[in-house]
């Protein structure tokens, strides 16, 4: 029995113990009366602090002055004590979900939650941007009314998520998408969203890499295969067995160039950090100004323009790779008669290393490609000037290794400008 009610009864037996005594040597009612003025008094003690109950019941806060009388007191007690444990658990619990969201926010993955009927419970910011919904407005919404895209419909409808979908968006970008959906408590689903389109950009080029391999080491060696039946099978005079040998050695040249310049590549790509030699830039302009005179054999002006206050710190043979190839396609790609100007000059920034021609040009659309392994604006025309459709992508992978950036401006029948730009850390005065 709680002290509680043990108290209460002392109270009643107390009453019945004074109105038996006046009752018996007063008179009877005098006893009753008593003893109903002690029950009406308890009653009215107990009312009100039920009446404060009943009102913190209707508005229950965790107020440390909830107390009461006697055996009231210990009940307000608890009842505070209880309040206040379980608005902690509460605030623990609200904290934990807090944590969660964040945590999920701050994936680089999409996540979303869809309930029994695949409407939206919860997305993430990165899941928006990839599937351009919005949490606060789409919220409830079926997900297969916001992507509408028939394969993604078929993907969610069929129910087979042993293997991710591979989505590519139609919201006017390239982005490809893998999603995994993931069943859960029922026929709940959670879906991960990996955005994979430079894994997807990085197996296509390497598919074109191997094609264009194949194709541009196959003309060669069918070339040299038909000379070499030819040779085997017809008798030639001296002059037509030297041109065909000398067309022989050309494509054969060209094969080795192809090897050289991949393996240069690969070279460059699995190096350690280049050497942070002091690159005499003054003279290294002078050098490629040279080497441009001789390869155009008089028909360009080359010249140069260089601040001579200022070396680069690197590895020289790969700069002296990297700049002469700019140099070479210049004069390549330049009509007789026009100008080829190399520039080292201070920037903002650092330093910038530029070749400048007048020559053909280059359509916008192509300039964001010409550093792909093979690429060519046009095949002919540069198999025609020597060019294997390595140079710009050892250019750009010498650059990268010299924390350099490749910037590219050209306009068709103007000329090109070709601009290395070195961060400040790369400069030394002289």
């Amino acid at each position: 029995m709680s002290s509680q009610i043990v108290n209460a009864l002392v109270l009643i037996l107390l009453s019945a113990g004074i109105a038996i005594p006046v009752g018996h040597f007063v008179v009877p009612w005098a006893g009753w009366a008593v003893f109903c003025a002690g029950l009406g008094l308890q009653m009215l003690f107990n009312f009100r602090n039920f009446a404060r109950l009943d009102r913190w019941s209707q508005h229950p806060v965790v107020d440390a002055s909830l107390e009461g009388e006697g055996a009231w007191d210990g009940i307000f007690g608890r009842l505070y004590r209880h309040e206040k444990e379980l608005r902690d658990q509460i605030a623990e619990r609200d904290d934990q979900i807090d944590r969660l969201f964040a945590a999920l926010q701050a994936l680089t993955d999409g996540v979303v939650a869809l309930d029994l009927n695949q409407n939206i419970v919860y997305c993430n910011t990165t899941a928006e941007a990839q599937l351009g919904v919005a949490m606060e407005r789409d919220r409830g919404q079926p997900i297969v009314n916001l992507v509408r895209q028939p394969e993604f419909v078929a993907y969610l409808s069929a129910g087979e998520f042993e293997r991710p979908l591979t989505l590519r968006t139609d919201r006017g970008s390239d982005r490809v998408l893998s999603i995994f959906v993931i069943p859960y408590a029922g026929n709940r689903r959670l879906m991960q969203i990996k955005d994979v389109t430079q894994t997807d950009r990085l197996d296509r080029m390497r598919r074109d890499f191997v094609a264009n391999v194949s194709h541009e080491l196959r003309t060669p060696l069918t070339v040299l295969a038909g000379f070499l039946e030819t040779l085997q099978e017809i008798d030639l005079d001296y002059d037509d067995r030297k041109r065909y040998l000398n067309m022989m050695a050309e494509q054969s040249k060209r094969m080795e160039t192809i090897v050289q310049d991949l393996l240069t590549l690969s070279s460059i790509e699995s190096a350690p950090p280049p050497e942070n030699d002091l690159v005499d830039m003054t003279s290294l302009v002078d050098k490629l100004r040279r080497d441009g005179e001789a390869l155009s054999a008089g028909r360009h002006q080359v010249v140069a323009d260089t601040d001579g206050i200022f070396d680069l710190r690197g590895s020289e043979p790969e700069l002296v790779s990297a700049f002469g190839n700019l140099v070479a396609n210049a004069v390549r790609y330049t009509p007789a008669g026009g100008t080829v100007r190399i520039e080292w000059k201070a920037t903002p920034q650092g330093a910038e290393f530029a070749v400048e021609d007048t020559g053909i040009g280059i359509d916008a659309k192509h300039i964001p490609r010409l550093t792909e392994r093979f690429y060519r604006v046009d095949r002919g025309r540069s198999r025609d000037a020597g060019g294997t459709g390595l140079g710009l992508a050892i250019v750009k992978h010498s650059l990268n290794r010299h924390q350099a950036q490749l910037d590219i401006k050209s306009t068709p029948g103007v000329g090109s400008r070709f601009a290395a730009r070195f961060p400040a850390s790369r400069i030394a005065r002289v």
